[in-house]
């Protein structure tokens, strides 16, 4: 995975201490109600498509973005899915990150499912009630952006 340029700049001075980052996550269906999915080149595993924005962009212009980048597929944004505080990890080079995922549902509108970059070995469009194995984080994405409820947050830590 491509690391962006101001990460490696922050990680200049910041060492590998914890980062608290932006991340966007795209749920894209096409016109018969399939998700855009790809296959990790780093894990090898079925994944929803996504990425951190670039500083000063929105948070919907990085999911057409990324998308695109990733799998040549043109959306357009449609509504925020979920908002979600998620769990702090390290990766093997031993920086920690924690990010604050942004979840876009989002419409096909152009272009044909291919790999774009080196983020993904396969990308291809796959029928809700038949996805492949899939880590929960997806699955739960792509079921909120299939639901007309309001924006999902955790409510647990309200007072």
């Amino acid at each position: 995975m491509a690391t962006p340029d101001f990460i490696r700049t922050l990680r200049a001075s910041a060492g590998q201490q914890l980062l608290w980052l932006p991340g966007v996550t795209a749920i894209v269906f096409d016109d018969e109600g399939r998700v855009l999915l790809g296959r990790r080149s780093d894990t090898g595993k079925w994944s929803v498509i996504g990425g951190i924005p670039d500083p000063g962009e929105q948070p919907a212009a990085c999911a057409v973005r990324e998308v695109f980048e990733e799998t040549a597929v043109r959306c357009v944004a449609e509504r925020v899915v979920l908002v979600q505080a998620l769990e702090s990890f390290t990766y093997p080079n031993g920086d920690c990150c924690q990010f604050m995922d942004i979840t876009i549902r989002c419409r096909a509108v152009g272009g044909e499912a291919r790999v774009n970059d080196d983020e993904s070995v396969e990308v291809g469009w796959f029928a809700v009630d038949s996805l492949p194995d899939l880590h929960e984080f997806g699955r739960f994405r792509i079921k909120q952006a299939m639901s007309e409820a309001p924006t999902w947050f955790d409510a647990t830590t309200l007072g």
